[in-house]
């Protein structure tokens, strides 16, 4: 299985839906600082199940949502969806027949996340 695409909406500084493709030759993240690189990172962990807030920067797992600046209003909920290649049937047994795998995680302010697969 190969990490194919992210697709990020209201996660950190990710205000807007952002998608990142992830051809197979990657090998880096690169970028000047307060570009988001470790926000990219954190959005993984996040959506395969983090579920310490201090290990993503924040006091509350609330804190992934976008919190708002002087010219953007900040958001109820975040969502990152994660696309992975499945070409060589691998993975769990119930996954083996896709192409594609998608894994999505949603949090909404006071009412908590949720998963979808």
């Amino acid at each position: 299985m190969r990490l194919k695409t992210v697709k990020l909406s209201g996660f950190k500084s990710f205000v807007d839906p952002t998608n990142i493709s992830f051809p197979a030759d990657l090998t880096a993240i690169v970028g000047p600082n307060g570009c988001g690189k470790s926000n990219i990172v954190e959005s993984l962990r996040w959506v395969m199940g983090e579920t310490s807030a201090k290990s993503m920067r924040g006091s509350g797992m609330e804190d992934v949502i976008f919190s708002g600046t002087s010219n953007k209003a900040s958001k109820n909920i975040a969502e990152v969806l994660v696309t992975v290649a499945n070409e060589n049937n691998e993975g769990p047994i119930q996954y083996r027949e896709l192409d594609e795998v998608n894994v999505r995680r949603k949090i909404e302010k006071d009412k908590g996340s949720k998963f979808y697969i």
